[in-house]
């Protein structure tokens, strides 16, 4: 959808950590701290890879694969702003109806169907009422 809309689809992702997976929160921390070093979406590729075996040594595994700068990576990890961020993306999913991942939402609207077809209708629709005068 991003390749066929470039103009005017835009993705935002937030952080959503369930409290059933043990290092829900941790990898997302790992992944912002990764992003401060221009890796968030290499390091959320492989945690999704590696979902069922998430652990400390997977999350430094993965850090080290991608040549992270260590101590900046570990301290990063514990800053109270990316702890902040995923909790306020957290509560702001909590407040709209959000109980699992992944959620997708187009202009406010919970996608159901999340079919390359139910998403393709719903962009064009949302499309239409964006140019409809």
């Amino acid at each position: 959808m991003l390749k066929q809309y470039p103009e005017t689809i835009k993705v935002v992702f937030k952080n959503f950590p369930l409290s059933n997976h043990t290092y829900a929160a941790k990898a997302a921390a790992a992944a912002m701290a990764a992003g401060r070093q221009g890796k968030f979406w290499e390091f959320h590729d492989e945690l999704v890879k590696y979902y069922s075996v998430v652990n400390d040594n997977k999350i430094k595994e993965i850090a080290e694969k991608l040549k992270l700068d260590m101590p900046r990576f570990e301290a990063d990890m514990q800053d109270p702003a990316i702890l902040r961020k995923i909790n306020e993306d957290y509560e702001e999913g909590k407040s709209i109806g959000v109980t699992g991942i992944p959620a997708i939402f187009i202009n406010g609207k919970r996608v159901k169907n999340r079919s390359l077809e139910s998403l393709k209708g719903m962009i064009e629709s949302e499309q239409k009422k964006k140019s409809a005068p």
